[in-house]
């Protein structure tokens, strides 16, 4: 027996290797990449489905230079002088940190000098620099700050589809860790709170604010599959929309409509804001690829600046994620499941409410897990899941095709719809490895045979002979299956019929049931010979005349060969005495064709559970052929009187 054998005839073995298939087929595609695009949509997804930080923010202020500052100005990029003339006012309302988002790499004349002593006299003063890399030139900080902890890196990470998700704390630059811009001002506001960075307890290589660890990104994190992981990179949670940083312009600024209130205490960013100058990333939050859908670069720092300062005062831990082995056995426990449920999916509409209610669990359950803080993978479990169901579901179908397509041949054609039907919905207890079970059960066995038919065969045509036993047979066929029972196979010109198969009795009522059915059989196949013969009488064919032998006792019923012809049989002491009731004595059988063609004989067994309706002629107790003990055996004549 091959391995595909088995498979096929262990539906829930079957199942679970076919489910650990996709299983191992799904996550063979996510660790090639194939489903990462998938994975962080759904993490978009989340981002803007979870319920964010509604208050403005209390730490953080942005200053955004917009395109009618631009236009008022006359010029881009500011000069030195007005920049050192912004920041010494901004100085004035004591914030704990400004963020330059504007490089001041190269001079802007007039006021160069005016700009370095600003910057080298305020320590608070944060301005950027842009490491580059991959091909791409840097920027360079003022020189007066070049080595001074005044300097930042404003580097952005950005997802392949130009999507923003991750933020740089640390960079490996030249031989020196470069701090972020972002955790520079983190930084700054932080000293006020006596809060110093810190490495954590447990793990020296990642960073600790206050009492929160940021947890360091690792390139099979979440979706992520084999991401560039350098430097030290934390993953951004959005918690709080554009909106929410308190925006103010540049010209209100120095109009004095920017109340001390708003800067005092807190981080100011100053970045563009303009059209003109793109300074945009897209985020989750980017609904479409149109420009209104991206977040000025100010905004993302000002969020990273947040995140942070949220972690290390608030508590606010990083997004946290499974371990890879935790993430494949989540995937596979979906898949198993999908497989197993579905065996039992085989309607059309419970499959639709039973896959659709996992996809929608699977997506809900994960969702509630990101609001928690957890980052669970959810598009290849749903993969998994709906086609471990689809497949195994299509499997089972088709093997419950097949199983039907089995019984139909060999009980359809030569058995009532009733007891089709009635296997069919017991095939489970029915069947065992994709064919009928072997069992002993108590049945009723009719066997037939027709009286001289040598004979009658030695006087016609082959052709002529065929028609004419098929015409026979047409005739007796209905009486069996009308009357629950099984014609087993045709003898020639005999029938083999079985009541009680294929699924066993259990009641002594249902065994004197089949025996009763078994006797009205043989008197209806009586009737229809009569019938038959006075039609051959008139076509000048030759009458037949017909013995039965019916027994009822045990035997065992099931299938025999192979899997391309396969025949349901049955065995033992009952089928051979019903056989020998039916050639008992037969010579001596002298039939009236067109009143008693039939002689019906049938042993104790049957006649015990007879009912008052037949009429019974004891033969006497016999020695049949092959049967060392003698046999009680009666002859049928008919109905009672009146019935």
């Amino acid at each position: 027996m091959t391995t595909l054998d088995i498979l096929s005839r262990a539906p829930l073995i079957s199942s679970l290797c076919i489910s650990l298939l996709v299983g191992l087929s799904i996550l063979g595609l996510r660790n090639l990449g194939k489903l990462e695009s998938l994975e962080l949509g759904a993490y978009d997804q989340y981002i803007r489905a979870r319920p964010t930080i509604n208050a403005p923010n209390a730490r953080i202020a942005l200053i955004g230079v917009t395109e009618s500052d631009i236009s008022e100005m006359g010029r881009w990029p500011i000069s030195d002088t007005m920049m050192a003339e912004i920041l010494t006012l901004l100085m004035q309302y004591q914030p704990r940190a400004i963020g330059l988002d504007i490089y001041r790499d190269v001079e802007v004349p007039p006021g160069r000098d005016a700009l370095n002593d600003v910057l080298s006299q305020h320590s608070a003063i944060v301005v950027p620099m842009n490491v580059g890399g991959d091909g791409k030139q840097g920027v360079a900080p003022p020189s007066v700050l070049v080595g001074t902890d005044q300097v930042g890196f404003n580097d952005i990470l950005v997802d392949r589809g130009g999507i923003v998700r991750r933020g740089l704390l640390f960079l490996d630059y030249k031989g020196m860790t470069r701090y972020a811009f972002a955790l520079r001002m983190a930084l700054l506001y932080l000293q006020a709170e006596d809060l110093y960075p810190q490495a954590d307890p447990i793990n020296a290589a990642y960073l600790r604010l206050g009492s929160t660890t940021i947890r360091r990104f690792e390139t099979n994190d979440g979706a992520y599959i084999k991401a560039d992981a350098r430097g030290y990179q934390f993953i951004l949670d959005f918690q709080e929309a554009q909106g929410n940083f308190p925006t103010f312009t540049l010209s209100g600024l120095l109009a004095g409509r920017v109340p001390r209130s708003a800067i005092y205490d807190k981080v100011v960013i100053i970045g563009t804001m303009a059209e003109s100058v793109h300074d945009a990333f897209y985020t989750p939050f980017s609904l479409g690829l149109e420009a209104d859908q991206q977040m000025p670069g100010l905004v993302l720092h000002a969020s990273m600046a947040s995140q942070l300062l949220r972690s290390a005062l608030d508590g606010t831990d990083s997004l946290r994620v499974l371990s890879e082995s935790a993430e494949w056995g989540w995937m596979l426990f979906w898949s198993v499941l999908g497989g197993v449920i579905g065996l039992w999916l085989l309607s059309p509409w419970r499959f639709v409410l039973v896959v659709g209610s996992g996809v929608t669990l699977l997506a809900l359950g994960s969702y509630v897990a990101f609001v928690y803080g957890w980052w669970i993978p959810v598009v290849p479990p749903v993969i998994t899941w709906v086609l471990s169901a689809i497949i195994v579901t299509a499997s089972v179908s088709y093997r419950e095709t097949r199983q039907r397509a089995l019984l139909q041949q060999l009980f359809e054609r030569h058995s009532s719809p009733q007891v089709v039907n009635t296997i069919w919905e017991h095939r489970h207890d029915f069947m065992h490895n994709g064919r009928p079970r072997s069992q002993r059960m108590v049945i009723t066995v009719l066997f037939t045979d027709l009286a001289g038919f040598t004979t009658i065969s030695e006087t016609m045509e082959p052709q002529e002979l065929v028609d004419w036993l098929d015409e026979y047979m047409e005739a007796m066929a209905p009486h069996v299956i009308d009357h629950h029972g099984v014609i087993l196979r045709f003898t020639g010109d005999g029938i083999l019929a079985a009541f009680g198969v294929p699924l066993a009795r259990n009641t002594e009522e249902e065994i004197r049931q089949d025996a009763i059915h078994a006797v009205q059989c043989a008197l209806g196949m009586q009737r229809e010979l009569i019938r038959r013969n006075r039609i051959w009488l008139e076509q000048k064919e030759p009458t037949i005349a017909m013995r039965v032998g019916i027994a009822t006792g045990p035997a065992v019923a099931g299938s025999l060969g192979s899997s391309q012809r396969l025949e349901y049989t049955i065995h033992g002491d009952t089928v051979n005495t019903a056989s020998r009731l039916e050639s008992f004595e037969k010579s001596r059988f002298v039939p009236d064709f067109y009143h008693e063609p039939c002689r019906i004989l049938v042993g104790e067994s049957t006649r015990s559970h007879l009912d008052h309706q037949f009429q019974i002629q004891e033969v006497g107790e016999v020695t049949l052929k092959g049967k060392e003990q003698k046999v009680a055996v009666y002859h049928v004549l008919g109905y009672t009187e009146g019935l």
